[in-house]
């Protein structure tokens, strides 16, 4: 038996609200299987769960604010066969309490009697919500595309069809975009970052590089290439940053209890501006395994579902190290606040012509300054610069990325 927690998605994460379940009692579930929709300050966050097994128990109702850790279902993870209890009768079992941060109050959990009937009698899958919302507005479910797991029509399917039809507040607009509450993150925002530079000993540098070969590169990769899938010189810098931390773990993992563990993959935190204000860093998993083809797939990817508000938990819990460019704003040099408990960030600037010697020669060349802010507790100026220096000799060998 295992209990399925509110998962901390963040330093700046305390409490998540739930507001769809995507299973019920009796189901069968996978690691990695999308099984509920929490709302935090960075907006909707399609939670994934990380055993196998049989969903015996709905803990949290949809609406609740629960603090991080909080049980959320239960899960016979030993693949038995668990009798299904009736609404009442899970409402009479008292659950176990969850293990909270002291700073956080314990909010019991309760069962709800409303789960999830996959599919209705037309085959189609429909989380609870979605059609309790759909029911509420008279709303048919078939001819409605799904975004959630499968193609299931989701809550935010429903909300979509709605909004379509009714122009919401101005007043509102103002503080929402796609669903997210940016006063809220931008509060979550500060707080982590007040956090990072109160308790990190950042050490900061700069380190210039030509990248006037990887841009020839590009140009030759993209002539091949349709509009949709041609690579961004960023692709290319995530990729060397991958490769580059996986050769140097001090600068790849996290600082935790008072020592740093490094991280067994590189999971790049990729800092995506969300319109209307707003930063959010979820992770492309293993970047220094993807080729450049697949990162830029991976990023759009992840852009679009950023800005939507549709967000992967394990992509906001896991990054072992971030990558911040602001390039394409025309910002020069960027230097980064360290997301904790991560140990490190990279900045990218604009990529500038400037004159160069070459040879002895001065020539024209396409500049670029890399910046890393690191933790003085795990890492000093000289593996930095040596980091920094690997980072800059991948980037002018493009073809080996």
């Amino acid at each position: 038996m295992s209990d399925f927690l509110m998962p901390s998605l963040g330093s700046d994460m305390e409490a998540g609200t739930l507001v769809e379940w995507l299973v019920k009692p009796g189901d069968r579930v996978k690691r990695g299987d999308v099984i509920a929709v929490v709302e935090t300050q960075k907006g909707a966050i399609e939670i994934e769960i990380f055993e196998s097994g049989l969903v015996e128990q709905i803990l949290v109702g949809i609406g609740e604010k629960v603090p991080v850790g909080t049980p959320l279902a239960r899960l016979a993870v030993s693949g038995a066969t668990v009798p299904l209890q009736s609404a009442e009768t899970e409402a009479a079992i008292s659950p176990a309490p969850a293990t909270l941060p002291p700073a956080s109050p314990a909010v019991p959990p309760r069962a709800v009697p409303e789960t999830p009937a996959p599919r209705d009698g037309e085959g189609l899958r429909a989380s609870p919500a979605a059609r309790r919302l759909a029911r509420e507005h008279g709303i048919a479910l078939a001819g409605i595309e799904g975004s959630g797991p499968e193609g299931a029509i989701v809550r935010a399917d429903i909300e979509r069809l709605l909004g379509a039809s009714a122009a919401p507040a101005a007043s509102v607009e103002k503080k929402r975009s796609s669903g997210l509450d940016l006063d809220a993150m931008r509060i979550a925002i500060g707080a982590a970052m007040a956090r990072s530079k109160r308790q990190i000993p950042h050490y900061y540098l700069a380190h210039q590089v030509d990248l006037t070969t990887a841009e020839q590169w590009l140009a030759r990769a993209n002539a091949t290439l349709a509009p949709d899938r041609r690579l961004l010189i960023g692709v290319l810098a995530i990729k060397a940053v991958a490769l580059a931390a996986r050769r140097h773990p001090a600068f790849n993992g996290f600082y935790r209890d008072g020592r740093f563990e490094p991280a067994t993959a590189v999971h790049a935190g990729t800092a995506i501006a969300i319109r209307g204000g707003g930063l959010a860093a979820p992770a492309i998993h293993d970047a220094d395994r993807l080729s450049p083809d697949e990162l830029m797939a991976r990023m759009r990817d992840l852009v679009q579902r950023t800005r939507s508000g549709h967000i992967r938990s394990s992509e906001l819990a896991d990054a072992t190290l971030t990558v911040s460019s602001l390039g394409e704003r025309g910002v020069e040099v960027l230097y980064g606040v360290i997301y904790p408990p991560q140990v490190a960030i990279v900045g990218i600037g604009r990529m500038v012509v400037r004159p160069w010697v070459i040879d002895g020669a001065i020539v024209p060349r396409s500049i670029v300054t890399l910046t890393l802010a690191a933790d003085h507790r795990v890492s000093d100026g000289h593996a930095g610069a040596l980091f920094l220096a690997e980072i800059g000799k991948l980037l002018q060998e493009p073809e080996k990325l």
